[in-house]
């Protein structure tokens, strides 16, 4: 008898501790969702006091792709209605709080090299013609000084980021007039290797830059154009820092210290972006902040290259053991949680002023749960103040980093244009490696 009243006061004692510890999680899910809620309410007044800069949006190539640039065939004020919806508009930039916004004119890596320079003529035309036909929302910015008077007007300062040096064509002339046209920072690869510098999706040919990518980078900083090193080999990014006289950026890239792909900022680039003054604008990309979904793609890669193989011949069956495949490995998930982790990944590693973030909308199909689209800004800014971040701290990170960067890059345009006034000379034809 003893024996059973010892066992049954242990297993009420058990039970009363185990029930414990699920009330005590339903508390705290409660509390969460309220406190979330009063986060986001704090996160979207901040917002609405200091401009949020994205630093990588692909709406120009959504224009080409789906109606030729042709305005007047898809209204900017919608297009959460399409077939395939966007992830931006106007409704959902003013949800999201956007203050402003670097368009990407990007050229696809397909494209041949000797069109890249069209193209991106043809997504500066349109990057204009976007702004003035939306005028009361959008307005074309230059400095640092434009974006913060085009948003004190209740607008949309719209910059312009070339994605990959390809769009130069191996001309420090056209690298100019591109400044003029209006772009303000240059990707120096996107996903293939060039003549002067090595991509981090590509086989690299000069272990970083060459001496006329060395070049190019001179002559950025000359024209006061910000170096934008996502997509770089991490040799080509090392090279650039060490060129660099100004700020650098890398416009949509998170932290390989978390996620060990070849897009993202090693250890110890970040610790040189930090003596460089400049910033890692923190992307949404899911494979290149979530390292299960980086491992599972890997792994999915290798078995359809396995059917193949197998299957010579037979791409319908090849299809069908995919899909069998599929079914039995689904695809981890990225959250927003994930984008803020690399937050602060990088804040513990080089400091709160070296943060910003480049989301890169409408580049991509596959978002993280909880950004969905343009709109759910504030509720990442949400989780940043749920984990501990301060109202100061958040405005570095939602657009004062970048402001600093970018007036950093405009004074040092000044300092080096009084020392050489005129433009550099140098061909590629000038250098021999």
């Amino acid at each position: 008898m003893t024996r059973l009243i010892l066992s049954i006061t242990i297993f009420s004692l058990f039970f009363a501790i185990d029930a414990s510890k699920v009330n005590a999680q339903t508390d705290y899910a409660n509390s969460n969702a309220t406190n979330r809620a009063k986060f986001l309410a704090q996160a979207t007044s901040i917002l609405e006091s200091v401009p949020l800069i994205d630093g990588h949006n692909d709406v120009p190539i959504q224009y080409r792709s789906r109606v030729r640039y042709k305005l007047s065939q898809l209204d900017f004020h919608n297009t959460s209605d399409l077939q395939r919806p966007m992830h931006t508009d106007i409704p959902r930039m003013k949800a999201g709080r956007l203050g402003g916004q670097f368009w990407s004119v990007y050229v696809p890596t397909n494209v041949p090299e000797s069109e890249s320079v069209q193209i991106t003529l043809e997504q500066i035309d349109f990057v204009h013609r976007l702004v003035d036909a939306y005028p009361d929302f959008l307005e074309i910015a230059h400095t640092a000084d434009d974006v913060e008077r085009i948003f004190g007007n209740g607008k949309v300062a719209s910059l312009m980021g070339m994605e990959g040096g390809q769009s130069i064509g191996n001309s420090l002339q056209v690298l100019r007039q591109m400044y003029e046209l209006g772009a303000r920072y240059m990707s120096i690869t996107h996903g293939r290797t060039l003549d002067w510098a090595d991509s981090a999706t590509d086989t690299p040919r000069h272990d970083g830059l060459t001496g006329f990518g060395e070049e190019v980078i001179r002559e950025m900083n000359w024209l006061g154009m910000m170096v934008d090193l996502s997509h770089a080999s991490a040799p080509t990014m090392r090279d650039a820092i060490a060129v660099s006289t100004a700020p650098v950026i890398f416009s949509h890239s998170s932290a390989m210290g978390l996620n060990n792909h070849p897009r993202n900022v090693p250890d110890d680039v970040l610790d040189m972006v930090k003596e460089n003054n400049g910033i890692v604008m923190v992307t949404f990309i899911p494979s290149f902040i979530f390292e299960e979904l980086h491992q599972h793609i890997s792994n999915r890669n290798a078995e359809r290259a396995r059917l193949d193989y197998y299957y010579t011949g037979q791409p319908d069956l090849v299809s069908e053991k995919m899909r069998e495949w599929d079914a039995a490995n689904p695809a981890p998930v990225a959250t927003l949680e994930t984008v803020a982790n690399h937050i602060d990944y990088i804040k513990n590693r080089i400091g709160i002023d070296h943060i910003g973030i480049g989301g890169d909308y409408d580049g991509i199909s596959l978002l993280p749960e909880g950004l969905k689209d343009v709109s759910t800004y504030p509720d990442l800014f949400a989780e940043l103040l749920y984990r501990g971040y301060t109202e100061e701290e958040l405005k570095k990170i939602a657009g004062l980093n970048i402001l600093r960067v970018m007036r950093d890059v405009e004074t040092e345009s000044i300092r080096l244009q009084s020392e050489r006034p005129q433009a550099s000379e140098a061909i590629i034809g000038d250098y021999q490696d």
